[in-house]
């Protein structure tokens, strides 16, 4: 029984990470990227719909995004929907797509990303340590109920917070990775 939990807490300790890697998708590194804008809603029927479900998101320079709609009724939702959005880029309806060209960041731009990243860095932490959290109290409440032993309690208590100390290092290894994409000039 005590196995099965400690298998959940890495899988769920490895989705943790897995959902930091995918945030850090939608951050700009000075390269153009189709999840900086798939995740964009746009009102298209009274619906939030995101550009990903809309049309296809393609790039064609490292500077620029080509959104092609499937409804190309949806252009001018999409235009909207972009430029509602933090992404900071002014959209170009060019026939039946619409091309975004990503400005240079500029360097205090590129110092809040960072600040950005390193937020989300430490809600993966956060998340981790809830995930150990809730694990050791099953593992607490099994010694009580007489499941297991206060010496097998203690031992998987130290095997948690290894996999804790694992799973933040890769966290940080993440984000540092992310920090010295955006930083790089």
């Amino acid at each position: 029984m005590p196995m099965d939990e400690m298998a959940k807490l890495k899988q769920q300790m490895e989705k943790t990470v897995e959902h930091l890697k995918s945030e850090y998708l939608g951050i700009r590194t000075g390269r153009a990227h189709p999840a900086l804008v798939e995740e964009i809603k746009v009102d298209y029927y009274g619906s939030q719909t995101p550009i990903k479900q809309m049309g296809s998101v393609t790039v064609p320079d490292p500077r620029q995004l080509l959104i092609t709609p499937w409804d190309k009724t949806a252009l001018k939702a999409i235009e909207k929907g972009i430029l509602a959005s933090s992404l900071g880029v002014t959209p170009v309806v060019d026939g039946e797509v619409i091309r975004l060209t990503l400005p240079e960041l500029t360097r205090q731009r590129r110092i809040d990303l960072t600040k950005l990243v390193r937020k989300y860095g430490e809600e993966a932490k956060v998340a981790l340590r809830n995930v150990r959290r809730d694990c050791l109290e099953t593992l607490k409440k099994m010694e009580k109920d007489s499941v297991i032993s206060e010496d097998e309690l203690r031992r998987y208590q130290k095997e948690i917070q290894d996999a804790t100390d694992d799973f933040s290092k890769k966290v940080e290894a993440v984000q540092a990775q992310k920090e010295k994409e955006i930083l790089e000039d």
